[in-house]
């Protein structure tokens, strides 16, 4: 597949990374913040800190209130589980009092040679700034209780803020004053930028009946009787031939290593949920692009009070509802992934 990227979509990671070091994605997540939600970022040495590589920014709100403070772990070390994640040490709450949140975002990108940045593959960038994104859940919360704070929210939901938050690092707007080339200093040039955006829909149909697949197993595991899967290959066989699944493309996860299909209440037949939190952020951010400004200060308001503010205080739906009019619609998931054409294409 990264082959036949490389031909049809004339792209290869490689030609981008020198143009997106750790430090520029770093302000380039938090400029973004700062125009949507009027938060500032000042970074602070004289907090205690688990480890060297870990870096503290104070938060403060648009009227230069304290908010939060924002601690970022990005660097692979041996001591270290492995992948990316958002946690807190103190979540935002008003039960005992005004609480600000202490919030944590954990990666491990590979650290730059001696002297040299930090430079992060499309993929990391993008990971920079989804954790980023769950970040600001935690951050930008304002409920009364604890339990409700932040990101405590149904799985499908508390994906919402974070897959949401990728979109500004693929905006040309964004790109183009933050990508710089490490060395030289030199802004993305427009050629690279247009192959790197176009290769993000590079084998998005075979990825999209990939997922699915797994999601209508983990489904049907879990809506027919038990008996109906007690010989698993035989039941798998079945189900991939009524939904007609291409024999081109295998199941990325099989039923007898498929964690998420019996690994506990919360991921049990919930798989989906995944896919569902793509449709949210597409449709999401298609409020931003209908305004005609990714930063629209209405659009980025109603945002701020109804998904990232509330927590776990309101009904998913109908927070979604209030900040965009109308429930999430698929289609604008099948558009992000190049699925159907555009209004304008059409």
């Amino acid at each position: 597949a990264e082959k036949l990227r490389q031909i049809r979509a004339n792209f290869d990671d490689a030609a981008i990374k020198p143009y997106l070091s750790l430090d520029h994605m770093i302000d380039a997540a938090f400029d973004c913040a700062t125009r949507l939600f009027g938060v500032s970022f000042t970074e602070r040495k004289d907090i205690p800190v688990w480890h060297p590589d870990v870096r503290v920014w104070e938060v403060r709100d648009r009227a230069g209130r304290h908010k939060a403070l924002f601690y970022g772990d990005y660097f692979a070390r041996p001591s270290k589980r492995s992948g990316a994640w958002m946690t807190s040490l103190r979540d935002q709450q008003k039960l005992d009092g005004d609480i600000a949140p202490l919030v944590i975002n954990v990666c491990n990108f590979s650290k730059g040679a001696d002297g040299e940045p930090s430079l992060l593959s499309p993929d990391d960038a993008r990971t920079l700034f989804h954790e980023f994104g769950h970040g600001l859940h935690g951050m930008l919360s304002d409920v009364t209780y604890p339990s409700l704070s932040g990101t405590s929210v149904f799985t499908d939901f508390v994906e919402l803020p974070s897959q949401l938050y990728e979109h500004w690092q693929e905006q040309p707007q964004v790109l183009r004053q933050f990508a710089r080339h490490y060395q030289t200093g030199e802004p993305l040039p427009d050629d690279l930028l247009k192959r790197f955006i176009a290769a993000r829909k590079f084998n998005q149909g075979f990825a999209t009946v990939e997922f699915v697949a797994s999601a209508l197993i983990d489904l049907e595991f879990h809506t027919q009787p038990a008996a109906a899967s007690r010989d698993v290959r035989a039941f798998e066989r079945a189900e991939l031939e009524k939904i007609g699944m291409p024999a081109e493309i295998s199941l990325r996860h099989r039923p007898q290593q498929f964690g998420h299909i019996f690994s506990g209440d919360h991921y049990a037949s919930g798989y989906y949920s995944y896919m569902w939190s793509e449709v949210m952020d597409a449709d999401a951010f298609g409020a931003f692009e209908e305004a005609g400004n990714i930063f629209d200060p209405a659009v980025a308001r109603r945002l701020h009070d109804d998904i990232y503010a509330s927590g776990g205080s309101r009904d998913p739906e109908d927070a979604y509802v209030a900040f965009r009019g109308r429930e999430p619609e698929p289609d604008a998931l099948l558009r992000r992934r190049g699925l159907l054409e555009t209004p304008e294409a059409a």
